[in-house]
C-alpha cells in the first residue's frame, strides 16, 4: 500500500492548477472548502485533496472508532461470530490481533491478505453497519481461502467466485442498503444485480484482468454455481 501525501505536500497548491482546494486546518478554511464543493467550484482533484487532508486530520479518531466497533462486532454480531467460528473450524484464526483498522488511500472499504489477515479502512467506514458488512465480506474471502484453496494471484475464476459469494453473503447487497445508500431502486432481481455488479468491479481491478468485458465474461462463467453456494450458511439470510 503506497504512502499517502504528507501534510507538508498538501500545504502548497500546485502551480497552474486551480483545484478549488484551500490548504489549512482552521475553521474558516474548512468551511470555505465545503462551500467550494457545494457550489461546484472544486474540481475532482481538489475534492480528493480535501478528503486526504480530512483523513490525515481525523486518523487517530477514525482508527479508534473502527477498533471499538470491530471489537464489539467480534463479540456480539451473529454473522461475524458465526464466520469466526466457521473459519476456526478450518484451522484459521481471525480476531483483533489480525483484523487491522488503518487509514487507507485507495478508496476501498477493506481487503483480505492470506499472510496478514483483514484490513478495515477506518477512514472509509460510514457507520457500524458498514463496518459489519465489510468485515463479513472479507471473512467470506478468508473462509474461501481455507476451504477451497483459492489461487488469488493467477486464477480470475477463483477470485470471481469468492467475490460473488462475499457480496451475496455479507449483507452488503441487501435491499435496504442498495435502496437507501446507492440509489438502486429496482424491486426485482436487485440482490442478484448488486452481487454481479460488485463482483465485476472487483475482478476488473485485479492485475490479470484486461478490461470490463473480460471481468464480465469471467463472472458469467462461474455465476450459477458460485451464487448458489452459500457455505458456511444454509441460505442467504442478510
Amino acid at each position: 500500500m503506497s504512502d499517502p501525501q504528507s501534510s507538508s505536500e498538501l500545504s502548497a497548491p500546485e502551480k497552474g492548477a486551480d483545484t478549488g482546494f484551500q490548504p489549512g486546518d482552521d475553521t474558516f478554511t474548512h468551511w470555505r472548502n465545503i462551500f467550494n464543493i457545494l457550489t461546484g467550484k472544486m474540481t475532482a482533484e481538489g475534492r480528493e485533496k480535501f478528503r486526504v487532508a480530512r483523513d490525515l486530520r481525523n486518523e487517530t479518531e477514525d482508527c479508534k472508532r473502527c477498533d471499538d466497533q470491530r471489537n464489539y462486532l467480534l463479540q456480539y454480531s451473529p454473522v461475524i461470530r458465526y464466520m469466526s467460528d466457521s473459519i476456526r473450524q478450518l484451522g484459521g484464526d481471525l480476531s483483533s490481533h489480525n483484523i487491522y483498522c488503518r487509514r487507507c488511500t485507495n478508496r476501498k472499504a477493506g481487503g483480505f491478505d492470506p499472510e496478514y489477515g483483514i484490513l478495515l479502512c477506518a477512514n472509509e467506514m460510514k457507520d457500524q453497519g458498514h463496518l459489519e458488512d465489510t468485515l463479513a465480506h472479507e471473512m467470506v474471502h478468508a473462509y474461501d481461502h481455507l476451504r477451497f484453496k483459492v489461487n488469488w494471484a493467477d486464477n480470475l475464476r477463483h477470485a470471481a467466485c469468492s467475490e460473488i459469494r462475499a457480496s451475496s453473503l455479507s449483507g452488503e447487497c441487501r435491499w435496504a442498503r442498495e435502496f437507501f445508500r446507492r440509489g438502486q431502486w429496482k424491486l426485482t432481481q436487485q440482490h442478484q444485480e448488486c452481487v454481479r455488479r460488485r463482483a465485476i468491479l472487483s475482478v476488473q481491478a485485479r492485475p490479470g484482468c484486461q478490461d470490463k468485458s473480460h471481468a464480465e465474461k469471467v463472472v458469467n462463467e462461474v455465476w450459477e454455481s458460485c451464487f448458489r453456494d452459500t457455505r458456511p450458511f444454509d441460505e442467504i439470510y442478510r
